[in-house]
């Protein structure tokens, strides 16, 4: 096989893993119209569509989908090779390829970026921060961060953080004009704020005590798929709020946010770093997981 022809290979196989052809010209550093040239040389070399390309979406045609179920253990075979060689440096070496959710991008990898590659140093991390459901194949991630029950039950999971509570908050300023609620039920009367996940499902709001366990339908003027935005509605006084508390425990110690029904509350809600068992780990992966489970959680 010549270069150009792997090239239009890698090329396509990117464009599908990431889904556009704007995100996978950045992992591949090139232009976006280069790599769509690049397609359409591989599709005009072979005769047929591989892709149906509108200005929203991107799918495989027939043909594009058997070429991909022939190429991809290929390009996995030998990414696995090249992988091996690890094995005779002193120090790993490599790209790892992390998909992560918001809040432990803040929590869990903020904090850590800099001691770990600066002990591996040959290490590139590439790190993907999103609210999805953390699908590893698609984007080829090498691993992701999610809290445990977002996680697929096949994956190896890595604690990554201690257990914390996912408690209703709310500023002074709101509660100044609000009675706090003394039960979950209670909050069926106040402005709330909800957070929506990125298939589309509104988040419910989820209490325990004494082994009870409850969802409460809340209401409000205000609809978010991002946790940051959540936190600073709470802080201008727009509802309550529903966040982990490690995650804004900062705001609570400077007064800003108010918990509440802490009692209703306990902390089993922990973060895992997760990857495929199938798959032989590779040496920046490895060295991630000894560091990560180095670390106080």
């Amino acid at each position: 096989m010549r270069g150009a022809e792997f090239a239009e290979l890698k090329a396509f196989m990117a464009v599908v893993e990431q889904g556009n052809f704007a995100r996978a010209a950045a992992t591949l550093d090139m232009a976006p119209s280069t790599l769509s040239q690049t397609v359409r040389s591989l599709e005009e070399r072979l005769g047929v569509r591989l892709l149906h390309r509108t200005t929203r979406s991107l799918s495989l045609t027939e043909a594009g989908e058997r070429l991909l179920a022939r190429i991809r253990p290929a390009f996995d075979e030998l990414h696995a090779a090249v992988e091996s060689i690890n094995d005779f440096r002193d120090t790993p070496m490599g790209t790892l390829r992390l998909s992560v959710s918001t809040i432990p991008a803040q929590l869990i990898l903020a904090p850590l970026l800099k001691d770990f590659l600066t002990l591996y140093p040959a290490i590139h991390l590439d790190i993907t921060v999103d609210n999805s459901s953390g699908e590893l194949t698609m984007g080829r991630f090498d691993a992701g961060i999610r809290y445990g029950r977002r996680i697929a039950q096949d994956m190896l999971l890595v604690r990554a953080s201690p257990p914390s509570r996912i408690i209703a908050t709310a500023s002074p300023e709101y509660l100044a004009s609000h009675p706090q609620p003394k039960t979950p039920q209670e909050l069926q009367h106040h402005a709330c704020i909800r957070y929506r996940l990125a298939n589309q499902q509104v988040v419910s709001w989820e209490f325990e005590r004494h082994k009870k366990k409850m969802e409460i339908a809340v209401n409000g003027p205000l609809i978010v798929n991002d946790v940051n935005l959540m936190v600073k509605a709470a802080i201008a006084g727009v509802g309550i709020g529903y966040v982990m508390e490690a995650y804004i425990a900062e705001d609570i110690r400077r007064g800003q946010l108010v918990p509440m029904l802490t009692d209703w509350s306990p902390p089993y809600h922990s973060y895992y770093l997760y990857y495929a068992s199938r798959h032989q780990l590779s040496a920046p992966l490895r060295a991630f997981i000894q560091f990560l489970r180095g670390q106080p959680t």
